[in-house]
Parts: structure tokens; sequence; C-alpha cells
């Protein structure tokens, strides 16, 4: 069976798939790699090093597509997935595409690759469970924007971080609120303590404040009711509009006393919650720094131009898109570890081993034989249960 990895033609994508360290490990799963002259390149990975490691270089993008069984993405895909994407008419039915494709924000794409026939696995429905850690491309990809939103803001804010003792005096240390305590806000307070700051954390979900003390973090505690604040899968929460009222209300006070704040706060599928307003951004002294990492959902600041940085009141809002791609070598190398213990479980004897009774791949399977398949896609886009997708693994 051929795996493909076509380059990347997503804007401003930097990362590759797969990286060479991993090819080993799939022909040992008796899968024949085809990778794309010069996918690995934006991320540091020669094309002779693939070679090295057995896989076989293909110029021709069409080829890819047209040999590969099985197409392996980054956002490759989510450039295949436009309409008038010359990509997309390259796919061909029984095709298998794995990647991120953003299932929950455009559901729409999936019944274009239902329509083709193809069968696809979205990376960002892994559900949240023990055995799934290896391949949780969305948990790796969190920590190297959590760190980077530090190195952003570190280099955005007019102060140094540390406290520093100097022959003109102390400097006193930036003091720095993340908002928001999933994998990038805990890699976030994690970053700027190395840097020296003085970090202040928040999230609606109470059970994280022995994760950010361990980090020597001090947790913000509000008087709100969060009980409901977190999904049986680990997730936060969307909560009422009169709930993020009272936060907003609550936290003023302290993003005013913050030379840096990062924002992570993002619900899957839906628009993020807006939790820094412009009045409290009017707040904040000149020259702090707001890091909104849910710009790509609309962001968490009321002012945030996703893929822009602004300054509104003399406070810089940085938006950045992608951000992970912004260290695309190393963020290669996590996504393909990922993805390499994803095919694992996927791949038996060099075939394809559907098996719905696997959670794992049940509920990361999108489309598959034409349908859409995946119940919360379906709810998105309003198409009825016809058939169950147990009763197709059994046809």
């Amino acid at each position: 069976m051929i795996v493909g990895v076509p380059a990347e033609t997503y804007p401003n994508e930097n990362r590759v798939a797969l990286i060479p360290a991993v090819i080993s490990a799939l022909v040992k799963l008796e899968l024949e790699v085809h990778m794309q002259k010069g996918a690995g390149e934006k991320a540091g990975y020669p094309d002779a090093d693939y070679e090295k490691q057995g896989a076989k270089l293909v110029s021709d993008r069409a080829q890819i597509f047209s040999s590969a069984d099985v197409l392996l993405g980054v956002n490759s895909l989510g450039a295949i997935l436009e309409a008038d994407s010359d990509s997309m008419n390259l796919l061909h039915s029984g095709q298998v595409i794995i990647g991120l494709l953003n299932p929950l924000g455009s559901p729409e794409y999936a019944q274009k690759l239902a329509a083709v026939g193809v069968d696809a696995f979205a990376l960002e429905l892994l559900p949240r469970i023990a055995r799934a850690q290896p391949m949780d491309v969305l948990s790796s990809m969190a920590s190297i924007a959590g760190y980077k939103s530090v190195l952003l803001s570190a280099e955005a804010l007019n102060k140094l971080f540390p406290m520093m003792i100097t022959a003109a005096g102390t400097i006193t240390p930036a003091h720095v609120f993340v908002v928001g305590v999933g994998v990038a806000g805990l890699q976030a307070i994690a970053t700027a303590k190395r840097l020296g700051a003085v970090i202040r954390a928040y999230d609606v979900r109470p059970a994280v404040k022995e994760q950010v003390e361990s980090l020597g973090a001090k947790f913000v505690e509000m008087e709100l009711e969060t009980e409901e604040s977190e999904t049986s899968g680990g997730y936060a929460k969307a909560m009422d509009e009169d709930f993020y009222r009272r936060q907003r209300e609550m936290m003023t006070q302290v993003v005013a006393e913050s030379d840096v704040v990062i924002t992570t706060a993002l619900i899957p599928g839906k628009k993020a919650p807006i939790l820094i307003t412009e009045e409290m951004v009017k707040g904040m002294s000149p020259g702090s720094v707001i890091v909104d990492l849910a710009a790509e959902g609309g962001g968490n600041c009321e002012l945030t131009k996703s893929g822009e940085t602004i300054e509104v009141h003399g406070v810089k809002i940085i938006g950045i898109e992608n951000l992970a791609s912004t260290i695309p070598h190393h963020a290669s190398q996590m996504y393909a570890k990922n993805l390499t213990a994803f095919l694992n479980i996927l791949v038996e004897n060099g075939e394809l081993n559907i098996n719905m009774d696997d959670d794992i791949i049940k509920d990361t399977l999108l489309t598959y034989k034409g349908e859409v398949v995946n119940p919360r896609v379906k709810e998105l886009l309003g198409t009825p249960n016809s058939k169950s997708t147990d009763e197709r693994s059994n046809s």
C-alpha cells in the first residue's frame, strides 16, 4: 500500500506530515512511502534524508495523488478541501486522507469529500483517552504555540521579563497573566517562568489549580459557578454570555495589573469567547502586550485582528495564526510521530483495518463509503442518522 505525502500548499504552512526518522517505522508496517520532492525543505528536512530512509521521491504532485492509497498532510489538506482547488480534482474514490481537516469549523468540506468517495480521518476528532495520547496532534501543536506565545510577548514587551539586580538598581520582573490553562496555557506558564516572570493564571476548570501551582504560578480564583465548565473529554465547555460577562468583570483588575496577557480559550466548532474587552485593554499600561492564541477562532480579545499585530490604546495585540508552523522543524517531528502512532493502529499486515470497535478509529473517521459518518459533524450539517457507523462497518 502506497502512502503519499504532498508538499504543503496552505498559506504560510511550513510543516510536513512525515520526517525522515519515521519512514523506517512505516516500512515495517509494509507501507511504501512516496514523498513529493521538496516537501520537507521548509521544515529543515532535505530530500536526500528521506531517500536514505527508504522513501521514494516524486517530482509531480499529481502523481502523488494518483498513486497514493493513503494521503497524509498537515494543512495541505485544508487547501485540497477548497471548492476551487485543483487538488480536489486529483482525489479519487476509495482513497484515504489523514490530517487536520477542521471538521467542526468547516463541516461542509466533509460533504465534498464524501461526494468524491474519499474516506477521511480528521485528527482533531481523536478521543481524549489514555491510549490516544501518543497520537494527540492538537496537544503537540498547542504545546509549541504556548511556548512561542511567550517568546513573541517577550520580544514585543517594552520591559525585561526577569528580575535583575544591577549596578543601576533592581529591575522588577514582568507580570504575565495566562487565561486558559490547557496544554498551550501550561506551556506558556512554564516558559514564562523560565524567563523569570511573575505569573498568574485562570481557567474555568478549577481542577487545573494544582497544575498551575506546580509550575510556580498563582491560580486566580473567581466566585463563579464552574461545575458545568468541562466536557467528559476534558475540554473546556462553552458557557453562556452571562457567565462570560461576570468573568470579564472579575478579570478586569488582574488584566490591568499585567504586563502581558496570553489567552488560549478555544471552543471546538464555535467562535472563541470574548474574555478581554476594549475597556479592559484601556486599563492596561502603555507598552503592555496581549497574545491571542484564539485569533483563528475569532479571538478572545474583542480587538484582535486575525493574522495581524496591531496597537490599540498603547497596547500591542498579537493575533498570529498557525503559530506551530513558525517552529516547523520540531512541530513536524511531533506531528509525524503522532501520525505514525495513528497509522500503527490503522494498518495491519500492510492493509487498512478500519475497525469500528476501536474508539480511536471510530471517533476519528469523518467520511466513509460516500457518507459523512462522524455524529458531531453530522449534527452540525443537520444530516439525519440514516445508517449507523456500526451498520456500515458490518455491511
